[in-house]
């Protein structure tokens, strides 16, 4: 009896992987330097996810994929270690801006030079075409998900 071939894994459980590979990595490298200021894997998810404008906690609620309580406690224990501010949105009275602060700011271009180191060692372990190749499909627009959802087959119906 022949067996089947192996399933392969869901593309988005590979991505996971990934994306907690450079998480793991970049929290282990912020452990290793000399001043000891070591940022949590929810901070750094949190932070990777702030644009430079700032953003709602509502919104980075819904980019992390997490309930906006679960973003506030992250947006407030960064307050506390100075990262981040809480201000007053200018564009709307009931909305508040999570900002980078001048530490910000700074842990900011630590994590990108970081961040560029990692790709770079990446590139030695699978190859420079490789991560060449992956940058340029993600980078690809890939339209929205609910108009990838609606192109899906009916599935319940036999």
């Amino acid at each position: 009896m022949a067996s089947s071939p192996p399933e392969s894994e869901p593309l988005i459980r590979l991505l996971w992987r990934a994306h907690n590979w450079f998480r793991t990595a970049l929290t282990t490298a912020f452990e290793n330097q000399e001043d000891g200021a070591a940022v949590s894997a929810a901070h750094v998810t949190l932070l990777s996810q702030l644009p430079s404008e700032g953003a709602s906690i509502a919104e980075l609620a819904r980019r992390l994929g997490v309930s906006a309580p679960t973003a506030h406690q992250w947006v407030h224990e960064l307050v506390a270690l100075g990262v981040v501010t809480v201000e007053s949105d200018p564009h709307s009275a009931r909305s508040k801006l999570v900002l980078l602060t001048a530490v910000g700011v700074r842990r900011r271009a630590e994590t990108m030079q970081i961040l560029a180191g990692l790709e770079a060692a990446l590139a030695e372990r699978v190859g420079a075409d490789t991560v060449t190749a992956l940058r340029a499909a993600l980078e690809e627009p890939w339209g929205s998900p609910e108009s990838a959802a609606a192109d899906l087959p009916d599935l319940s119906t036999p």
